[in-house]
């Protein structure tokens, strides 16, 4: 693999991927952009190629159509040049659970979880065999907080910050990095998806800011990185607990409390 591998976001054409882009572009990466939104990543591409010189593909793809995504998987499996994937893609609802259509939250599912899915598993296995590579998994603090009630988004967000840190458990003593990024409110277009105008609110990251931050992640190689949170020992008691608790599930007989009748 190359010094400085290729580069391949999906995503692209906007906010938190196209921000992707431009940082890795700069730091001499060339790229594969992967999106919906062909005249937007040719304008990103055209800007990129000027202003840093580096090589640009693009592939126009709707990650929730299976003939699209083989391509992208396909692209990932043989281009021996790409040693980063970005998995960047992914959408939001509106509206509570029952209020969401069928059909809308199995395309979001689609999206968030089972193309960040076969992308990481298209490229995994020539990472391990090259014994290097990197795969950026963008999850959300949602995954961690059924109380901010967007139960489908954050069960897809939940998914990819698990199958993360399994993959960097797996993957990690072959070579390959894995990292799940965790934003919170970030001033991107996910928030018209999900029928909320985010320039009312507080509290709102921008996709500068938030990117810059989980790069310095990245080069610290840290296993998850969530950018807004100030105190990472809030996350360091947060994984400690958890692993003190599973000993304990290792148990022959129920706990007690669920051996006598209410």
């Amino acid at each position: 693999m190359a010094a400085n591998p290729s580069v391949l976001v999906t995503g692209a054409s906007t906010g938190i991927g196209a921000t992707y882009a431009d940082r890795f572009a700069r730091r001499g990466h060339d790229l594969v952009l992967v999106a919906r939104d062909r005249t937007r990543m040719e304008a990103l591409a055209t800007r990129l190629r000027q202003e840093t010189g580096v090589a640009i593909d693009i592939i126009q793809a709707d990650l929730t159509q299976a003939a699209e995504l083989a391509v992208v998987e396909a692209r990932l499996r043989d281009d021996a040049r790409i040693g980063i994937l970005i998995n960047n893609a992914g959408t939001a609802l509106g509206g509570s659970f029952i209020e969401q259509s069928t059909d809308d939250i199995t395309r979001l599912v689609a999206l968030n979880t089972t193309a960040l899915l076969r992308l990481a598993s298209a490229v995994a296995p020539r990472f391990a065999q090259a014994g290097e590579g990197a795969i950026i998994n963008i999850g959300s603090v949602v995954g961690l907080a059924p109380e901010f009630a967007m139960t489908v988004y954050g069960a897809t967000k939940a998914f990819a910050l698990f199958l993360s840190q399994g993959l960097s458990l797996e993957l990690g003593p072959k070579g390959v990095y894995v990292q799940a990024v965790l934003p919170a409110a970030t001033r991107t277009e996910i928030w018209q998806h999900a029928g909320a105008d985010v320039s009312t609110m507080s509290g709102v990251m921008e996709v500068d800011e938030l990117v810059d931050a989980a790069l310095v992640g990245f080069d610290r190689r840290e296993a998850v990185t969530i950018p807004p949170l100030p105190d990472v020992e809030q996350w360091n008691a947060y994984q400690a607990a958890r692993q003190a608790m599973l000993p304990n599930t290792r148990q022959k007989h129920a706990a007690a409390r669920y051996r006598t009748a209410v």
